[in-house]
Formats: structure tokens, C-alpha cells, sequence
């Protein structure tokens, strides 16, 4: 994001101004307002983020803390805020992307448009987040973030589409230019990465990639959940749940993006034999995204390994009913884990009911 320096913003410190006024003189979108108010030993921050073009609100939050401890205070303000802003502002552009006339559309607008149904992760929404990459990228080729997603919308389709080896060269050629030597995107790093790691299992590079994207933003929600599904993959355990957990810290309730952290949580303990654990991440990222398939898989495996047959056989009914071409077989070919994993994955499947 392109952020105006603090001196110039703070000339309007104390200012009754409109915000739109203030936005339209500091030619922003979005204004970051807040205030501090102080009680004894206690502090309490109040910080509101506003769309500079109609004044209205586009996320809000309080945080309190122990004046003492300004400084942890600080660190957690600035943690959350940003955390926050990242996906608050995905949402506005996106509403502000669809509210355009077709024929006015540039290549960001259509980037914009493309991502619900990326984050939807199913065959259908796939198809239409390609279409939309595929015109943002004819009218900027250099676009990387664009390039990320249609790598990660390649990589959907490949492994949940029937295996095509032309959507995994198209994954991965997206992503080699999402990754390309001039990239500083962290978001698009991150997914280059995510892609790279399930296509080709070359997780010691991309997990050093995921840890330059955490460097320039080690505020995004986005960068440590898909860090932490790589991390599940190549049983990085300790590093999923860590970097899970703080993806969930900096993700705002309603953010697309939470079944990815889950679904690294319900990898991760279900790997490691905690079924109770996986049960409850797997029926959190099903929450979190009911439409996409593998979250189910989790679930069914978890109950198995709890004992609980007709739980299994429930969420093995209803991934088919998401993903009607979802078999033991064609799962087992997607190779996304180690061949012994894999295999007791399998089993548990069949075990639930899914066909082989």
C-alpha cells in the first residue's frame, strides 16, 4: 500500500475537516483515524479506518492495555491495526471494483474481481477468478500479484480438476513470475511459494521464500497462513501451529482467508495423531469455507481416528456432495504429502466411506 509519511498526515491533527475533504487534499482512499484516552494507569486506544470517498467506516476496533506496558501496547496496536487494515482494505476495493462499468475496468479493478472467487477454492469460482486474471494480466503483463493468484487458481484447478498437466505448467509458470527477481510483493510471494510447494515439493526454498514475505510484511494474515500450510505439508509442525496461530491473530473474523490457517491446524494435529484437535480445526475451516472440499477430508480422517464412525461417514457424505469427483485414488495422486502419510490418509478415507 502506498502510505502517506506521518508529517504530512498529522497537519491535520485536531482538524474538524471532512474526511473526504482531508483524503481528497492528501490524495488518499483511506483514512486511519484514532484517539487515546487515559484513566489511572490505563490506557484506552479507540482507532476507526474510513473510505475517504464517502466518509463512511470500513473497519473499527478498541484495545486497552496497562500504561506500564506502553510499549507492548504499542507493538500489539500496531500488530493488530495493520493486520486488520490488510483485509478490510481488500474488501472496500473489492466493492469498489464491482460498482464500476465493465468497459471502464483497468487491470487492478479486474485483479480485484477476480479474488471472491479465488478464495472460494471450487472448481466453478476457479474458472471465473481465470477469466478475470487472464484480462488483468493481457493489460498489465508485469503484474505480479495477478500472476500469483492465477497460479494458485492453476494449482486449484489442477489438483481438484482431474490432475491436467497443463493446468500444473500454467501453475507453475505464473508462479515462477510471481517469484521473479524483481518481486517485492509479499503477497504474492507467499502464494508463488504455496504453489511451488505443492507442485513440486521443493519445500526448503519455498519456505525460505515464505520467510522473505514475512520479512517485508510480518503483519499479514495472508503470508503466515499460507506459510503455515506449507509448514503442515512438509511437517514443519511446530512452525504450522505458530505461524497458524498468529495467521488467526491478525485476521479479522469475516477475512475469506481463515480456513487456511485452520486447515493447517487440522493437518498439522492429524499428522501428529491429536484427532480431537483436528477434528475441531477441520469443522472450523468447514465453517470458514463450506464450499471447498478438503477441509471434509480432514474432518472424516479426524473422526476415524476418534472411533466415531457415523461422524466419519457424515462428512465423508457431505465432501462427495461438494465435490462429486472426489475419490480416495485421484486424492492419493495429488502426492501433496509423504507416501506414508498419504497412505494413512487413504485409509482412514475409505474407512469413512469415500470411494476409492
Amino acid at each position: 500500500m502506498f502510505v502517506i509519511a506521518r508529517n504530512s498526515s498529522f497537519f491535520f491533527r485536531g482538524e474538524k475537516a471532512d474526511p473526504r475533504t482531508i483524503a481528497a487534499e492528501l490524495r488518499v482512499r483511506y483514512l486511519l483515524q484514532g484517539s487515546l484516552r487515559q484513566s489511572g494507569g490505563r490506557l484506552r486506544i479507540n482507532a476507526q479506518l474510513i473510505d475517504g470517498s464517502s466518509a463512511t467506516h470500513v473497519w473499527a476496533d478498541r484495545f486497552e492495555g496497562a500504561a506500564t506496558d506502553v510499549f507492548d501496547l504499542q507493538d500489539r496496536l500496531t500488530e493488530q491495526i495493520v493486520g486488520s487494515i490488510e483485509p478490510s482494505v481488500r474488501r472496500a476495493e473489492i466493492e469498489r471494483a464491482r460498482r464500476k462499468r465493465p468497459e471502464s475496468l483497468d487491470a487492478y479493478d479486474l485483479y480485484l474481481r477476480a479474488l471472491p472467487h479465488a478464495h472460494a477454492n471450487s472448481p466453478v469460482e476457479t474458472d471465473k477468478a481465470l477469466q478475470l486474471l487472464a484480462r488483468s494480466i493481457e493489460l498489465q503483463p508485469d503484474y505480479v500479484a495477478a500472476h500469483g493468484y492465477a497460479a494458485w487458481c492453476y494449482e486449484q484447478r489442477y489438483l481438484r480438476n482431474g490432475l491436467n498437466p497443463i493446468d500444473k505448467a500454467a501453475a507453475l509458470k505464473h508462479a515462477d513470475i510471481a517469484l521473479g527477481i524483481n518481486s517485492d510483493d509479499p503477497q504474492a510471494m507467499s502464494i508463488g511459494a504455496f504453489v511451488r510447494a505443492n507442485l513440486t515439493r521443493d519445500y526448503n526454498a519455498c519456505i525460505e521464500v515464505l520467510d522473505r514475505a514475512i520479512a517485508l510484511n510480518h503483519n499479514s494474515a495472508l503470508a503466515f497462513g499460507f506459510s503455515a500450510l506449507v509448514s503442515a505439508h512438509s511437517e514443519r509442525h511446530k512452525r504450522a501451529v505458530q505461524h497458524a496461530h498468529k495467521a488467526l491473530r491478525l485476521t479479522p473474523l469475516d477475512d475469506p482467508l481463515s480456513y487456511h490457517p485452520y486447515c493447517a491446524l487440522a493437518l498439522t494435529y492429524l499428522f501428529a495423531g491429536t484427532f480431537a484437535d483436528a477434528a475441531r480445526y477441520a469443522a472450523l475451516a468447514v465453517r470458514a469455507n463450506p464450499g471447498f472440499s478438503i477441509p471434509y477430508a480432514y474432518l472424516a480422517a479426524s473422526h476415524v481416528g476418534l472411533g466415531n464412525v457415523e461422524a466419519a461417514n457424515a462428512a465423508a457424505k457431505r465432501l462427495i456432495e461438494v465435490a462429486p469427483n472426489f475419490s480416495v485414488g485421484s486424492y492419493v495422486r495429488t502426492n501433496l504429502f509423504r507416501p506414508y502419510l498419504m497412505e494413512a490418509l487413504a485409509t482412514a478415507l475409505r474407512t469413512a466411506g469415500v470411494p476409492e
